[in-house]
C-alpha cells in the first residue's frame, strides 16, 4: 500500500470517529499521538505509530492486529467452529452452521469480532446480516459479511 497523506487528526473529527466506534470508543484516548494514514484502498486512525482503526466506507472498524495485540475485550463476539477457520483466514464470510456460539446482544449491521472455538482468538472483523439468536439456530446462510480478517492487506500494513 502506498501512503498518500499522513496527518494529526482534528479533535472534531476525532469525536466523530470516537461516536461512530460505539463500544470501541476507548482505543482513541486523548492522551494518545492520533494520526489519519491516507491510503488506497482504505484510509486508517494510527495510534502511537499502530494502525488501530480501518476506515471502510467512512465507517470506523477496530484492527485485528490491535485487538489482538492489546486484548480490548470484545463486546460483540461470534464463535466459530475450528472447521470454519480455514475458511474465515481466507476472507470467507461466516455462515450459520459454523457458528457454534454469539453474544447475546448482537443484531443486523453491528460490527463484530468472530473468534476460534479452542483458542478464542480474533480471525475476523464483520458485520452481522443476522441476530445473534438466528446465526445459532440457522442451519444454512449466511451471517456475518466479513470486512478484514487475518493475513489480508490491513494485516499485513507495515508502516
Amino acid at each position: 500500500m502506498k501512503i498518500k497523506n499522513r496527518y494529526f487528526l482534528n479533535k472534531k473529527k476525532l469525536k466523530e470517529i470516537k461516536k461512530d466506534l460505539g463500544e470501541y470508543s476507548s482505543i482513541l484516548s486523548d492522551k494518545k499521538k492520533i494520526e489519519y494514514l491516507e491510503v488506497d484502498p482504505n484510509p486508517f486512525i494510527l495510534v502511537d505509530d499502530e494502525p488501530t482503526i480501518i476506515l471502510i466506507n467512512n465507517k470506523p472498524y477496530p484492527t485485528l492486529k490491535y485487538l489482538i495485540n492489546n486484548d480490548i475485550r470484545i463486546v460483540k463476539k461470534v464463535v466459530v467452529d475450528m472447521g470454519a477457520v480455514k475458511f474465515m483466514a481466507n476472507g470467507a464470510d461466516a455462515m450459520s452452521p459454523g457458528i457454534v456460539d454469539a453474544s447475546k446482544n448482537i443484531v443486523k449491521d453491528d460490527v463484530v469480532v468472530i473468534v476460534d472455538e479452542s483458542h478464542k482468538k480474533p480471525l475476523a472483523v464483520g458485520i452481522s446480516l443476522i441476530k445473534a439468536d438466528e446465526m445459532i439456530n440457522n442451519n444454512k446462510g449466511k451471517a456475518i459479511k466479513t470486512i478484514h480478517f487475518i493475513g489480508d492487506d490491513i494485516w499485513n500494513l507495515k508502516i
